[in-house]
């Protein structure tokens, strides 16, 4: 059985287990408890009712945050000649080819983010046992296989996500930091739930959205309503309006 220190259960005692909370209540009470001494990173995490075995009901896209997501973002890029200049101009962390190619194979991954040109791909693609299982495989559904390096590279510092369902049908994703304002975090929430409204597979049956839960990376998860998907902006507008009335 875990066992968690005195911040961890002074947080859990503070929630409500069996209450479904809405997003601007959820994000409230995550700020409002257990901070821990450093930033921790927020997450939201999605139960869906899809049959992942089956390829039209996986889920697997990009999105942009409103207000990004706090990370500094590492990335590679495999590219030669004008390609990896312009990588380098656009602030790629690591620039290579079948150099960079070599060092992942030894081991090296230090990085949240790999793109490359298409013409990289015989270097890339054998790669795939390694960048796979972290999720960092270069994938044109992804904009991440382009020749468009300086626009790859932008998005991805600026804090462009991929997102996927996992074997579970489940999909987590960051949207920022604990130390991020209220409306920041609602708001980047509210652009997760609308992608993933959005994104809902047409040979999804039955209910979709089975369960949201928030969480800071040290701390406990928050149960969020997940039929509150729309007008979650105009609900932290009412919650703010209230306070300032009070």
């Amino acid at each position: 059985m875990a066992h968690h220190g005195k911040r961890y259960t002074a947080a859990r005692e503070a929630i409500d287990r069996e209450k479904l909370y809405s997003p601007v209540e959820a994000v409230r009470l995550l700020k409002a408890t257990g901070a821990t001494k450093f930033d921790e990173t927020v997450e939201v995490h999605f139960r869906l009712g899809l049959n992942v075995r089956h390829a039209d009901e996986q889920l697997r896209g990009t999105l942009m945050l409103p207000h990004g997501t706090g990370k500094d973002v590492r990335v590679a890029v495999f590219a030669e000649g004008d390609k990896a200049r312009e990588a380098e101009e656009a602030g790629a962390d690591i620039v290579g080819s079948a150099d960079l190619a070599k060092r992942v194979e030894e081991g090296f991954t230090d990085f949240d983010v790999a793109i490359a040109t298409p013409d990289q791909m015989g270097n890339v693609g054998k790669l795939g046992r390694i960048l796979g299982p972290r999720g960092l495989m270069p994938n044109p559904k992804t904009g991440t296989v382009t020749f468009d390096i300086g626009k790859a590279v932008g998005e991805a510092k600026a804090g462009k996500l991929e997102y996927r369902t996992d074997r579970g049908a489940n999909v987590h994703v960051a949207i920022g930091k604990r130390s991020f304002d209220e409306r920041a975090l609602v708001e980047n929430y509210a652009a997760v739930v609308d992608e993933i409204v959005r994104a809902k597979p047409a040979a999804a049956k039955g209910r979709y959205i089975r369960q949201i839960t928030i969480a800071p990376s040290m701390g406990p998860g928050i149960h969020v309503d997940p039929s509150r998907v729309r007008g979650i902006a105009e609900e932290l507008e009412g919650a703010e309006a209230a306070t300032v009335g009070s």
